[in-house]
């Protein structure tokens, strides 16, 4: 089973990025605006609970998150992904550690560089356009996270929550 962990942000931004998703982002209909804390995982049927009673662990311990977006940002050159940028903090980070230890210990593939995608598989054309236009954008939310979800990918590549757990440090 392919599972991910996420923060979802509050309707208000999942409305402003879902805005530019529609028009920007291949994979619109596949997962709701989130920031990925742990990327897609393989984990098999018989590890699923040590796994989720790790999760309610992290989560006991954890308090809510602030989340600040500031601005907009691309991958370019190596991605043409276009992404709201949610700035780092050590509550983040810390959060990210703990979901690549335990039981889910593994390497992340990437460096952590929290963002909510907006925008992929853009021509080069397309995106210097589009982020162009949204610099000239005020770009600000700030909000708490009180709860992280753990997503499930089903065979046609959607993604959809399998549980939540609510934050309680």
């Amino acid at each position: 089973m392919k599972i991910g962990v996420v923060l979802f942000p509050s309707k208000q931004v999942q409305d402003f990025a879902n805005s530019y998703r529609k028009r920007y982002d291949t994979k619109y209909a596949l997962i709701s605006p989130h920031v990925t804390i742990k990327e897609r995982t393989e984990v098999s049927e018989e590890d699923l609970p040590k796994v989720l009673e790790y999760l309610q662990q992290v989560a006991d311990s954890t308090k809510p998150i602030q989340l600040k977006v500031d601005g907009v940002r691309s991958f370019a050159p190596t991605n043409n992904v276009l992404y709201l940028k949610v700035l780092p903090t050590r509550d983040l980070s810390t959060l990210q550690q703990r979901l690549h230890e335990g039981v889910l210990n593994q390497t992340p593939k990437y460096e952590f560089l929290p963002h909510i995608t907006i925008g992929q598989d853009l021509t080069d054309a397309e995106l210097f356009d589009v982020l162009e236009r949204m610099r000239m954008e005020q770009v600000h939310f700030e909000e708490t996270i009180t709860r992280m979800a753990v997503m499930y990918e089903l065979e046609n590549e959607t993604w959809n929550v399998y549980e939540t757990f609510r934050f309680r440090g």
